[in-house]
């Protein structure tokens, strides 16, 4: 009975992982090289996520019953763009928006800290004068 379950379990998981290696494999990542037709090569590059969760049981003491689920997710975010032209490569990033709150405050931080210190330096210049 016992081996069974365990088998119904590792199938469930083997199953599972099947369909993550169908959705997920190293194309994912670095990308199929686009050829332009002024001899410029594309490559993209993105970042994945994964998540994946599987479980099973039995109700009862009887072999017959079993219980199972699992699932994955997959996330795929473009970073950039590897980008060869005349024998030479560079990477292009792919900037995505700031969506948060804190995201925005941290994109403004250098301005904000630029804009403080010309108001900062324009007060001492006037100090000097007067």
């Amino acid at each position: 009975m016992e081996n069974k379950e365990k088998n119904s379990v590792s199938e469930l998981m083997e199953t599972t992982m099947t369909k993550i290696r169908e959705m997920v494999d190293s194309n994912s990542v670095i990308g199929e090289p686009i050829t332009t037709p002024d001899g410029v090569t594309l490559i993209p590059v993105s970042r994945v996520s994964l998540g994946f969760g599987s479980g099973g049981g039995t109700y009862g003491q009887t072999s017959e019953r079993f219980g199972g689920g699992g699932g994955a997710g997959v996330k795929i975010d473009p970073v950039a763009f590897l980008v060869i032209k005349d024998g030479q490569t560079r990477m292009m990033p792919v900037a995505v928006p700031a969506t948060a709150t804190v995201d925005r405050v941290l994109e403004m931080a250098p301005q904000l800290i630029d804009r403080v210190e010309g108001f900062v330096n324009k007060k001492r210049e006037e100090k000097e004068f007067v």
